[in-house]
C-alpha cells in the first residue's frame, strides 16, 4: 500500500506519518528532508528542488514498493500533479493509494506551531505564514477520496482512525 500524507505545512502531517510509520513498520519518506539535502549538496536554491525532492522520494518508494512493502510519503500534496504522481506509482506498481489529509482547523494554533517549530532538517528553510495561506487554495479543488484528519484532534484519535480508514481498504480489498 502507499500511503500518502497531506496537508499544508506546520498542519501535523509528519507528526502522524511518524507514528504510522513506527506502528506499521512501514518506511516514511518525507519531502523536506530530501530537499535540504539537494541544497547541502550544492544544488543552488533557485532551481526547482521542490519538484526535484519529490522525484526523488517518488524513487525510493517505487523501490520500496518493488519489494513488496508499503511506504508513508510525507509530503504537502496541494498540487494536482503531486498527487498525481503517487496514484501513476500506485497504478504501476499495482498497489493500494490511501491519502490521508491532515488539517489545523484554528488558522491561529496552526500560525503559531508552523512559526514556532524548529525541526532537526539542516539548512532548511521553514515557509513563511503566507506562503502556506497562499497553499491553502490547491487543497480546496481537491476531489479524489481521502481521510481528513484534524490536529485539534486527540494524536491517539486521529492514529486511530488512521489505522481503522487503513485496514477497512485493505479488508474490503476483492481476492
Amino acid at each position: 500500500m502507499l500511503i500518502a500524507l497531506s496537508g499544508l505545512p506546520g498542519a501535523g502531517k509528519s507528526a502522524l506519518a511518524g507514528e504510522l510509520g513506527r506502528l506499521l513498520s512501514v518506511p516514511v519518506l518525507s519531502v523536506d528532508p530530501v530537499e535540504a539535502a539537494l541544497w547541502q549538496a550544492g544544488i543552488d536554491r533557485s532551481q526547482p528542488t521542490g519538484l526535484a525532492a519529490y522525484v526523488v522520494v517518488e524513487a525510493v518508494a517505487a523501490g520500496l514498493l518493488s519489494l513488496g512493502q508499503s511506504v508513508v510519503v510525507d509530503a504537502v500534496n496541494d498540487a494536482v500533479e503531486a498527487r498525481g504522481q503517487w496514484s501513476a506509482l500506485a497504478r504501476r506498481w499495482q498497489v493500494e493509494l490511501r491519502y490521508i489529509e491532515v488539517i489545523c482547523s484554528d488558522p491561529a494554533i496552526h500560525r503559531r506551531r508552523l512559526e514556532g517549530r524548529r525541526r532537526d532538517i539542516p539548512d532548511f528553510v521553514e515557509p513563511t505564514w503566507e506562503s502556506v495561506e497562499a497553499r491553502r487554495v490547491n487543497f480546496a479543488a481537491w476531489h479524489e477520496p481521502r481521510l481528513v484528519l484534524d490536529s485539534l484532534d486527540p494524536p491517539a484519535d486521529n492514529v486511530a482512525a488512521a489505522i481503522a480508514y487503513l485496514d477497512a481498504s485493505v479488508s474490503h480489498r476483492p481476492d
